[in-house]
Protein backbone atom coordinates (compact mmCIF):
# COMPACT_ATOMS: atom_id res chain seq x y z
CA UNK A 1 0.00 0.00 0.00
CA UNK A 2 1.10 3.56 -0.58
CA UNK A 3 -0.26 6.98 0.24
CA UNK A 4 -0.40 9.39 -2.72
CA UNK A 5 -2.08 12.64 -3.66
CA UNK A 6 -4.61 12.29 -6.49
CA UNK A 7 -4.96 14.77 -9.33
CA UNK A 8 -7.59 14.27 -12.04
CA UNK A 9 -6.26 14.65 -15.58
CA UNK A 10 -8.21 14.43 -18.85
CA UNK A 11 -5.09 13.07 -20.59
CA UNK A 12 -5.34 9.74 -18.74
CA UNK A 13 -7.77 7.04 -19.82
CA UNK A 14 -10.67 6.56 -17.36
CA UNK A 15 -9.78 3.97 -14.73
CA UNK A 16 -6.02 4.53 -15.14
CA UNK A 17 -3.67 5.72 -12.40
CA UNK A 18 -0.19 7.11 -13.03
CA UNK A 19 2.23 7.22 -10.11
CA UNK A 20 5.59 8.83 -10.77
CA UNK A 21 8.67 7.08 -9.44
CA UNK A 22 11.41 8.68 -7.43
CA UNK A 23 9.82 8.92 -3.99
CA UNK A 24 11.99 7.65 -1.14
CA UNK A 25 10.50 4.68 0.70
CA UNK A 26 9.06 5.88 4.01
CA UNK A 27 7.28 3.07 5.88
CA UNK A 28 4.30 4.02 8.02
CA UNK A 29 5.13 2.94 11.60
CA UNK A 30 1.42 2.34 12.30
CA UNK A 31 0.54 0.34 9.17
CA UNK A 32 2.52 -2.67 7.99
CA UNK A 33 3.74 -2.23 4.43
CA UNK A 34 2.35 1.23 3.62
CA UNK A 35 4.67 3.86 2.17
CA UNK A 36 3.86 7.39 3.31
CA UNK A 37 5.74 9.00 0.38
CA UNK A 38 3.82 7.24 -2.40
CA UNK A 39 6.64 5.01 -3.66
CA UNK A 40 4.98 2.80 -6.32
CA UNK A 41 7.58 0.04 -5.86
CA UNK A 42 5.62 -1.25 -2.86
CA UNK A 43 2.74 -2.13 -5.23
CA UNK A 44 4.69 -4.50 -7.48
CA UNK A 45 6.55 -7.74 -6.93
CA UNK A 46 10.30 -7.43 -6.34
CA UNK A 47 11.45 -9.87 -9.02
CA UNK A 48 13.77 -9.11 -11.93
CA UNK A 49 12.83 -9.96 -15.51
CA UNK A 50 15.79 -12.33 -15.85
CA UNK A 51 19.14 -13.20 -14.26
CA UNK A 52 20.81 -11.17 -17.00
CA UNK A 53 18.89 -7.88 -16.99
CA UNK A 54 17.33 -7.70 -13.52
CA UNK A 55 14.98 -5.01 -14.86
CA UNK A 56 11.64 -4.47 -13.18
CA UNK A 57 9.13 -7.16 -14.07
CA UNK A 58 6.17 -4.88 -14.74
CA UNK A 59 5.36 -1.27 -15.36
CA UNK A 60 1.68 -2.01 -14.83
CA UNK A 61 -0.39 -3.48 -12.03
CA UNK A 62 -3.99 -3.50 -10.87
CA UNK A 63 -4.74 -1.20 -7.94
CA UNK A 64 -7.67 -0.11 -5.81
CA UNK A 65 -8.02 3.53 -4.85
CA UNK A 66 -9.77 4.82 -1.76
CA UNK A 67 -9.81 8.08 0.14
CA UNK A 68 -7.41 8.10 3.06
CA UNK A 69 -8.44 9.11 6.54
CA UNK A 70 -4.88 8.81 7.88
CA UNK A 71 -3.80 11.46 10.34
CA UNK A 72 -1.86 14.30 8.72
CA UNK A 73 -3.25 13.80 5.21
CA UNK A 74 -4.93 16.42 3.06
CA UNK A 75 -8.68 15.91 2.56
Amino acid sequence: RCLCTAVLDDRLRPGVVQISTGAWYAPDPHSQGRCMNGNPNVLTRDKGTSRLSQGCSAHTCLVRIKKSHAEGTIS
